[in-house]
């Protein structure tokens, strides 16, 4: 693992947090364990002068208010959301940014309304092609005065499950989760979920923007145009068995039978199934996948039963889904540290 976090990296650090990784015991993820990221400070809008914005290349534009959102259809849908910089940490050389393991991740129920009804209503004019979504929250990046936007291809808005999220499990958003009004886009990476939004703007070309030219892309070098970042990459994650020592966090487990499980995902197609290597990926054992009960978006359950044998044992989970993507034993570099797959590893000590 990386040495030398900055005082930047740990300042980023102390205002966003992970999943613990046991809080995978739940299905869905309780709202304050839930992985949060945000990238400038948290705006604090009036709900009662608050209005959502939609304008650009529509023939009729739109200015609703929270009351008359939550008075259009509605649906809720259990979503497994992961930051795009998750395992950012085990890559080599270090990555200076979110320094984070693997717990950036969570599964939670939201409630909102569909974007393709809102943008249906609103008319896309002729030549319309993207929808540029505009947060709230304000910041200098890459030495750019900013508010936080990102823009998606009307196809994929049109085609796809995308909502306006105003509740999360059951409550309204908190302040740090978009308070009153995010988007949610299922299957991708969660930098495309812009909070506290307050615009969606139809373009004509997608949006130029530093959070979609240099942020969130793939590239090994500064000056290279790189390949943007859209869908989750497949990951099975793994609740760390037994006790762990408190610094280190090595596991402890007892001899004898020893029932590992986890959570699994792909924003690419439909988990199909988890391995477990208990001696650091030399050979693999077949996990019990659980049901897609919570839905095509939602991570699914698998649990596998490990006899523990006295000594010192190197655990590793692995997932494939249907579009035959495989969890890579290793991390690749790039200069985000985005997209870093690579199967879990936890060190256990089996005692007698």
């Amino acid at each position: 693992m990386a040495e030398g976090i900055s005082l930047e990296e740990l300042q980023l650090a102390a205002r966003n947090h992970g999943m613990p990784l046991e809080a995978l015991r739940w299905e869905i993820t309780p709202i304050g364990l839930h992985y949060l990221l945000t990238h400038y400070d948290i705006p604090a809008p009036d709900p009662a002068t608050w209005r959502l914005e939609v304008d650009g290349l529509v023939e009729r534009p739109l200015s609703l208010s929270l009351e008359d959102l939550r008075a259009r259809p509605a649906v809720e849908i259990a979503v497994t959301m992961e930051c795009a910089g998750n395992g950012r940490v085990h890559v080599e050389p270090h990555v200076a940014s979110q320094p984070w393991l693997l717990e950036a991740v969570g599964n939670a129920r939201w409630r909102g309304t569909p974007v393709a009804g809102l943008l249906e209503e609103a008319g896309i004019a002729d030549g319309g092609r993207d929808a540029l979504f505009t947060g709230l929250d304000r910041g200098v990046e890459g030495g750019e005065e900013q508010a936080y936007q990102r823009s998606l291809p009307l196809d994929e808005l049109l085609g796809g499950e995308a909502i306006l999220a105003y509740e999360i499990n059951g409550e309204p958003l908190p302040p740090q989760h978009g308070f009153p009004l995010r988007l949610l886009v299922p299957g991708w990476y969660g930098m495309t979920s812009v909070k506290w939004l307050e615009r969606i703007t139809v373009l004509d070309a997608p949006f130029d923007g530093y959070q979609m030219r240099h942020s969130y892309r793939l590239r090994q070098e500064e000056d290279e145009e790189g390949e943007p970042l859209s869908r989750m990459q497949v990951r099975a994650l793994m609740v760390p068995p037994g006790l762990p020592e408190f610094l280190s966090r090595t596991r402890v487990v007892p001899a004898g039978t020893c029932t590992l499980e986890g959570r699994a995902w792909s924003g690419q197609a439909e988990v199909a199934g988890v391995e477990v290597s208990a001696d650091g990926g030399k050979t693999w054992s077949e996990a019990e996948l659980g049901d897609d009960s919570l839905g095509r978006w939602a991570w699914r359950g698998w649990r596998l039963e490990w006899e523990a044998t006295p000594g010192e044992h190197e655990l590793c989970c692995r997932a494939r889904d249907a579009a035959g993507n495989v969890q890579p034993l290793e991390s690749s570099w790039n200069l985000g540290g985005y997209a870093n797959n690579a199967v879990q590893r936890v060190s256990v000590t089996v005692t007698e």
